[in-house]
């Protein structure tokens, strides 16, 4: 079913309290001290914990782009829980999600349609995306080891902090543990805000996705989003060697010890951008390109011509009798002020990236206006018999 989202304008989150005093807690460095060791530390628990979301909340646990160990599996997953982003399988399941309706109305966190703040964390706290819809990681719920881990949401990271603590003291904790994962939040987040907004577009996707070099930079190679879009299943995310992307190197390193394997690549196809795009893009893409038209104005033309030869009537009378067969009728007729191809196909190349399927697109949008424009014809000719 699709996932609504509640208003959220107004709303006060009370899950957004201790991601808060979270926050807060950073600001005690003031009194704790900033040492040289406890900055080194917050470097590398950013690394290893950036690494354990991209390489395995992402890559691993959500597309399944490689393959480990039951054991390696499970510490990778503990690794990524240390970062207090939820549950291993509650973060699969909202991200299986958004990849199913990406930049739809039915995305937890689009900025198209949620706004940016909310798309980068206001989300998350709201009572809606608690539950995600389990039944799409049941290769995940298989492990009873992954189920009690993600029930135990917040544990790996309690122990981490009290590990950090034991070993340096409140300045280690503050800085080495909350200033790390504080930045790791947003550095995480941004990926779902910011790398929708901001950023170049190689490939048709049906959805805001942009490839991000910063972006790519402190992700460790998530910022090539658009590229991730285009071919999910790819463990690697930068497609070009110039596409500095950290997590992969270091699963390819793994894989030369076997402690993963069968890393997959995007076909030469994918990279190239010769495959051309699925059903489900086609309809998307198509529909914002119809979109771009004003039926309206389309529709006032269509009457406006069709009243000079007083065939509005006749329209009205064939709406009565069989409304379904009338839009059906008027959608395969050359409706005068209707886009044409050539011109379609011209705003299109406006708005899109090249692709094999710009005239599947442009095609399906045409039909798509037609429908329409024949649809609030049909509407006003019923109105005003």
């Amino acid at each position: 079913m699709a996932h609504q989202h509640p208003p959220h304008s107004d709303v006060v989150y009370p899950a957004a309290i201790p991601f808060v005093i979270t926050h807060l807690v950073c600001l005690t460095a003031i009194w704790t001290g900033v040492p040289v060791t406890a900055i080194v530390v917050a470097l590398a628990l950013y690394l290893v914990r950036m690494w354990a979301i991209t390489a395995g909340y992402h890559r691993y646990f959500s597309h399944r782009s490689y393959k480990t160990s039951r054991v390696m599996q499970f510490v990778i997953a503990f690794l990524g829980q240390t970062s207090a982003q939820r549950g291993v399988i509650w973060w699969a399941a909202v991200h299986r999600h958004h990849h199913l309706h990406s930049d739809t109305e039915h995305d937890v966190h689009s900025p198209r349609h949620h706004g940016f703040w909310y798309s980068h964390v206001g989300w998350i706290f709201n009572p809606s995306n608690l539950e995600p819809d389990y039944g799409t990681v049941k290769d995940l719920t298989k492990y009873p080891e992954l189920v009690w881990l993600d029930k135990n949401t917040y544990l790996p990271a309690i122990l981490l902090g009290f590990a950090v603590w034991a070993i340096g003291g409140w300045a280690m904790l503050v800085v080495g543990f909350f200033w790390s994962t504080v930045l790791l939040f947003h550095c995480t987040f941004f990926i779902n805000s910011l790398a929708h907004v901001s950023g170049s577009q190689r490939y048709l996707t049906g959805d805001d996705s942009r490839n991000n070099f910063w972006l790519a930079l402190i992700t460790l190679g998530e910022g090539w989003h658009n590229n991730h879009h285009h071919y999910q299943s790819s463990t690697r995310q930068g497609f070009h060697w110039w596409e500095i992307d950290i997590s992969y190197y270091v699963l390819r390193a793994m894989s030369w010890c076997r402690i993963v394997w069968d890393l997959r690549a995007p076909p030469e196809a994918i990279l190239l951008g010769e495959r051309p795009a699925g059903r489900k893009v086609v309809e998307k893409v198509a529909g914002e390109l119809a979109a771009a038209f004003s039926v309206e104005r389309i529709a006032a033309g269509v009457r406006e011509a069709w009243e000079e030869s007083h065939a509005l009537e006749d329209l009205a009378e064939r709406a009565r009798r069989a409304r379904d067969q009338a839009e059906a009728r008027l959608a395969e007729l050359s409706l005068p002020h209707l886009p044409t191809i050539p011109e379609l196909r011209e705003k299109a190349e406006e708005m899109f990236q090249e692709s094999p399927s710009l005239d599947a697109i442009v095609n399906r949008a045409h039909e798509l206006l037609a429908e329409a424009v024949a649809t609030y014809v049909c509407d006003a000719a019923l109105q005003g018999a």
